[in-house]
């Protein structure tokens, strides 16, 4: 839970254009990896977090560096987003999440992240492309 939270904290933060925000959720994001207990994990969850822990963990700490360079932190987002999506998917996300789309993010070959919420809140575009993208899939 505290991955994901710290994710949409993340995601919140570059869609307000917040370096040193999204660069906090990237520290919550390695804190939360370093405390799952994976010993509470059947063998499909262990093997899915084990695939993704690293992955996870690496473009977190990106992020976390890189408080003054937004665009640095978009691009690893978007990684981040991919990873996330398959730990929701094996996890489940304890909430309703909506899986977004903006086709021209990533200089136009488009990108994904995940939502809490319904109205699309671009994180890529940040306050110039907020509304840009549409949701492809709703996560329960």
């Amino acid at each position: 839970r505290g991955i994901l939270a710290g994710y949409l904290e993340m995601k919140n933060a570059l869609v307000n254009d917040d370096g040193p925000a999204a660069a906090n959720a990237g520290k919550t994001i390695m804190t939360a990896i370093d405390k799952i207990d994976k010993t509470t994990l059947g063998a499909t969850q262990k093997k899915a977090y084990e695939d993704l822990a690293d992955d996870i963990k690496e473009n977190a700490e990106h992020c976390s560096e890189n408080g003054n360079k937004i665009e640095h932190q978009r691009e690893q987002f978007e990684m981040l987003s991919k990873d996330m999506y398959d730990l929701v998917k094996a996890f489940g996300g304890g909430q309703t999440l909506y899986y977004d789309y903006c086709p021209m993010a990533n200089d136009n070959k488009g990108a994904a992240w995940i939502s809490e919420i319904k109205e699309i809140k671009n994180p890529y575009g940040g306050k110039s492309m907020a509304t840009c993208g549409s949701i492809k899939e709703e996560l329960k």
